[in-house]
């Protein structure tokens, strides 16, 4: 039976709320949008939504994209601002990963930044290497894709390597999803074949190398197959490529697998949307024990 990923996101939230209601004090999110895309509209409104239920204070700033920096370098200096989504694509180019290392790493719900991108990859899981220190925090929808998969019996949800003897492919190797997703489920353990329009690349604890596979072989080896491509031009994944027993997930708002294939997967996962928003707000409440409750006290 699929747990949808609205019932992982209201899990997480009523640990969330429970927590936010013991800190005594109101959290703040600011989110920005510049343009009018439409999936970022949608998600704005899911970021409001699941702020006010949680009870944070959300705020959602519209700016033309030549002033997007100034507006985020303001919010980076406004105390009263724990946490700041941006809505992408802006400018759907390189200028999106500098906007993303403008946000304070402090304040970056997304886990977007550099800093924590460097992290993830170095699987430093607490900050500054102490037990007493924050956790790291992670991109947001690859750990919604974990906790929607770990939800559904796909993923292990203990020890140190929850995925070990998995082997994964995945269709997507952006800097925001696919690239972090292959390297947390390698360093759980598993065998992650990534590709994008390159090719293919390898992920085994951690590392990366180069490899020659095509993606039929690479796909009759998964246990998992994830994809997230934006673009009508990819040839969906049919039932005859699939393996029996194939857990699929697709993570783009664009369908990548054929009906027939929805239904040759042994389960199918068409979204994980809400359990994305989710693991924001996680990230939200991680991030103002690390760094701003502290300055608070100081």
């Amino acid at each position: 039976m699929l747990v949808l990923p609205r019932v992982v996101a209201e899990r997480y939230r009523a640990e969330i709320r429970q927590e936010i209601r013991a800190l005594g004090t109101q959290l703040k999110v600011v989110g920005f949008l510049a343009g009018d895309y439409g999936p970022s509209l949608t998600y704005a409104e899911y970021t409001k939504s699941a702020c006010e239920e949680l009870g944070i204070a959300y705020e959602l700033r519209t700016s033309g994209r030549l002033e997007l920096e100034q507006a985020i370098g303001e919010a980076n200096e406004d105390p009263s601002v724990h946490g700041i989504m941006v809505y992408y694509p802006i400018f759907g180019n390189e200028q999106d990963r500098y906007l993303k290392d403008v946000v304070d790493y402090r304040k970056d719900i997304e886990g977007l930044h550099s800093f924590w991108i460097r992290k993830l990859y170095e699987n430093e899981r607490i900050i500054d290497g102490t037990e007493t220190a924050g956790k790291a925090v992670v991109p947001c929808t690859a750990l919604a894709t974990l906790k929607v998969l770990e939800a559904n019996g796909a993923y292990g949800g203990s020890g140190t390597r929850p995925a070990e003897h998995k082997t994964v492919t995945i269709f997507n190797r952006s800097e925001v999803v696919g690239r972090p997703l292959a390297v947390m489920m390698s360093n759980d353990g598993a065998r992650v074949y990534s590709f994008d329009e390159f090719g293919p690349l390898l992920y085994e604890d951690g590392q990366v190398r180069e490899i020659s596979i095509s993606r039929g072989d690479a796909l009759k080896e998964s246990d998992m197959v994830i994809t997230g491509v934006p673009s009508k031009a990819f040839p969906k994944i049919e039932a005859e490529e699939l393996s029996p027993h194939t857990i699929c997930l697709n993570f783009a708002t664009i369908k990548n697998f054929t009906p027939e294939a929805e239904e040759a997967a042994e389960l199918f996962i068409p979204r994980v949307g809400p359990a994305t928003v989710a693991m924001c707000m996680r990230n939200t409440l991680r991030l103002y024990r690390t760094y701003h409750a502290k300055s608070m006290t100081a």
